[in-house]
């Protein structure tokens, strides 16, 4: 018989107190286990790690989506600034009056009919070196032609606008 700590005795089996040493190992066990899993560092890194990973990979393919929607909506943005170019140059080209756009057109024929003749005096009469230099300024003006069409397009508007508003 064992005896409570108010001094009266109780009456306990050797099966009870069994099932209770049994339930206190079982106790014991669990929480060596817990201070064992603390005492671990290695395994807690390696959890610690997957985790830190896993948080990474997520944010990573959040990071790829945003790119993506952003990429979409910067070309959807590019597409619309060019057909507003291209809607201005077209009313540009539209207000030009005809008598101007054939004077343009005949300027720029007598223009090249003139080129044509000063190449080929050039031909005959300039040093070898400085034809060699003049060969390459022509071919970077007919790699650049767009951008030297556009400036000489844009001088002409301005040169029309100024005439415009003084007459």
């Amino acid at each position: 018989m064992s005896e409570q700590s108010d001094g009266k005795q109780t009456g306990t089996t050797p099966a009870e107190v069994r099932e209770q040493v049994e339930r206190t190992r079982a106790e014991l066990g669990e929480t060596v286990q817990a201070l064992a899993d603390k005492a671990d560092v290695k395994a807690r890194a390696k959890d610690k790690g997957a985790e830190v990973k896993e948080r990474t990979v997520e944010a990573a393919g959040q990071a790829r989506e945003k790119t993506a929607e952003v990429a979409g909506q910067a070309a959807a943005r590019a597409g619309e600034l060019k057909a507003r170019a291209a809607k201005a140059a077209h009313t540009v080209q539209d207000k030009v009056p005809d008598p101007v756009r054939d004077r343009a057109a005949h300027a720029a024929d007598q223009a090249r009919d003139t080129a044509a003749r000063a190449g080929a005096v050039w031909q005959e009469k300039a040093p070898e070196p400085l034809r060699e230099r003049s060969a390459q300024g022509a071919r970077l003006a007919r790699e650049h032609r767009t951008l030297i069409l556009a400036a000489a397009g844009a001088v002409v508007v301005v040169w029309l606008t100024v005439r415009h508003r003084k007459g």
